[in-house]
């Protein structure tokens, strides 16, 4: 087998592949004058997809049926907590981070427990989670936007030798989890999981013990993201995470990550996440309309997916 061809028959290589067409494209009707600030706006939105999807992956790969809905709520709620409790001072930044993380430990105890305790099925049990999670946070909001402190907000917007801070955030987190999977026996114990939970705890794996940990991961990278984005945003809104619902799973999906379990995939989660951010980005630049714009948004996706799943069924 040629280097070329083992290349192409990696799962990621399709959402990678889609992304730079995508990101040609757009920078061909603007003549290369918006290279650099499209590149580094890509990176940056992209690095929110990314964290969040790291953790809706995980979840994913313990096999089908499991899936968090909470992610949304878990970042509305610990960016306005947080944000509540930095109170524009930057001697609270690390006393705030550390909120968020307990809160998105708190939800994803929440979550498991239900599921453990209820025997009711996770999309179930994370959904009714989010709806407890969304009153808090409004509660908690109270129609407030406060700012972030000027340390954070200025780490969040600004690069890094042109890299954007946030995305090498996000790849801090990618490399750590591309780590859990690939060299340790926690992602050894999730793919075997979800190839079959049955064999699983055949083999002696603690089932419950890894999926409680995993959707605790989630959650905390859920509630990292909402903290990030809070003060990247200038603020915490109340809608701030309602489009990470569908955007972490459809990076998981277009990336590669088996929907079925049993297999993750760290590097299509980027190159979904930038797919995502660029596509949406061409049609603007091409003046579409805004149900034009989704229409072709979900039909390019299905177009990668199934190009993507036909090719692995042909490698096979």
């Amino acid at each position: 087998m040629t280097p070329l061809f083992r290349l192409f028959a990696k799962p990621w290589i399709w959402s990678w592949l889609a992304a730079f067409i995508v990101w040609f494209l757009t920078i061909m009707v603007t003549l290369g004058a918006s290279t650099l600030g499209l590149s580094q706006a890509a990176l940056t939105f992209a690095a929110f997809s990314v964290i969040v999807g790291i953790g809706q992956m995980f979840v994913i790969t313990l096999g089908p049926g499991n899936i968090d809905l909470s992610v949304p709520t878990t970042m509305t709620l610990a960016g306005t907590v947080a944000l509540k409790l930095m109170n524009v001072e930057n001697s609270m930044i690390l006393p705030g981070l550390l909120v968020a993380v307990v809160i998105g430990f708190v939800v994803g105890l929440c979550n498991y427990a239900l599921i453990k305790a209820l025997r009711i099925p996770p999309i179930i049990a994370t959904l009714s989670t989010s709806f407890i999670v969304q009153s808090a946070a409004i509660w908690t909001n109270r129609g407030l936007r406060i700012k972030p402190p000027s340390v954070l907000a200025e780490f969040t917007t600004s690069n890094t030798l042109g890299v954007p801070n946030v995305a090498i955030v996000a790849l801090v987190v990618s490399l750590f989890a591309w780590f859990l999977l690939e060299k340790t026996i926690y992602g050894r114990w999730i793919s075997a999981i979800g190839q079959s939970m049955p064999a699983a705890r055949m083999a002696g794996i603690p089932v419950d013990g890894t999926r409680f940990v995993t959707y605790l991961f989630c959650a905390v990278l859920a509630s990292v993201a909402g903290y990030l984005l809070a003060c990247f945003s200038g603020g915490a809104a109340l809608n701030m995470g309602s489009e990470y619902l569908l955007m972490s799973i459809a990076v998981v999906v277009i990336g590669g990550t088996a929907v079925a379990g049993g297999d993750s995939n760290v590097p299509g989660i980027w190159g979904a996440s930038l797919f995502m951010f660029l596509v949406v980005s061409m049609l603007n630049t091409y003046g579409v309309g805004a149900g034009i714009r989704l229409i072709m948004t979900g039909l390019i996706i299905i177009s990668v997916i199934m190009l993507a799943g036909g090719r692995r069924a042909g490698m096979r």
